[in-house]
């Protein structure tokens, strides 16, 4: 399942904007990513907690990673922007 998605098939027909963009639309995509980037953070502010046992140790490693994680996938999104694999 997962190599049939990898491996492109010339039969395949290729997915343009228009149609991609009526599967979901921005606004869900949005709502969808800081929905997972909250729980993403709230897992490591639990995870900090129960490692180091202070509640804000925790809040503020939670909040550098949050930050972090946002700058870090902006960039890795240009980088994959410029790779033309699986357009």
């Amino acid at each position: 399942m997962i190599t049939e998605q990898l491996i492109l098939s010339s039969k395949e027909e290729k997915t343009t904007y228009s149609k991609d963009k009526n599967s979901e639309s921005p606004k869900r995509s949005i709502a969808k990513s800081i929905s997972w980037r909250a729980i993403g953070t709230l897992d490591t502010i639990i995870i900090s907690w129960i490692v180091t046992g202070t509640l804000s140790l925790a809040f503020s490693i939670g909040f550098i990673e949050l930050v972090t994680k946002m700058v870090l996938y902006f960039f890795h999104e240009r980088i994959w922007n410029n790779i033309n694999w699986g357009k």
